[in-house]
């Protein structure tokens, strides 16, 4: 039966001993980085295995966990540094990365929705998909954050280290790319 302890509760029972707690976050986040992951790297096999040493280095460096902060930013920015470093290592082994920004072409899940606009909100996630590995990682990951993950722009700014403005302008950015795909195709 899962806990109904707060993730920073549980880090904290991790911190002061109850290494077997450290299941329950496992539990909580796989599917959510699983997700990410898939959506960032556009490999599933590479996706499992670097899952695999997020979960590792969470543990690792669990006490260094400010318990004052919350949990899910913490282990999505070790979750971040994993999957830019395998771009990294990728881009100088194929020299070919794209990264998408979702921004552009989707209102957060957050807002409110329209009758009208479920039919184009699905139509809009289908040409996500397609385009999200034809562009830039910092826009796709910013774009995966922001609407599939649900998270603000605070959060996404404290994972990937740069100001809420640059987390702005990154989504701007990546939906106007992503339109503009999405424009080209339907020109053809």
């Amino acid at each position: 039966m899962p806990s109904t302890k707060t993730d920073e509760e549980i880090a904290a029972s991790v911190q002061e001993g109850d290494v077997d707690s450290f299941r329950e976050l496992m539990e909580r986040y796989e599917p959510k980085l699983a997700r990410y992951a898939r959506r960032f790297l556009f490999d599933v096999d590479e996706s499992k295995d670097l899952l695999q040493e997020v979960f590792i280095k969470a543990y690792t460096n669990l006490k260094s966990f400010d318990r004052s902060r919350r949990f899910s930013p913490w282990i999505y920015r070790i979750a971040h540094n994993e999957f830019v470093n395998a771009l990294r290592k990728r881009k100088n082994d194929r020299d070919n990365v794209s990264i998408f920004d979702f921004d552009v072409l989707l209102p957060h899940p957050a807002a409110k929705e329209t009758a009208d606009g479920e039919a184009g909100q699905k139509e809009l996630r289908a040409a996500l998909d397609r385009f999200l590995s034809k562009i830039d990682p910092k826009y796709r990951e910013t774009l995966t954050l922001y609407y599939f993950d649900e998270m603000d722009y605070r959060e996404i700014a404290e994972i990937m280290h740069v100001p809420v403005s640059t987390v702005g302008v990154r989504l701007q950015r990546g939906k106007t790319l992503l339109r503009k795909m999405v424009e080209g195709e339907n020109v053809a």
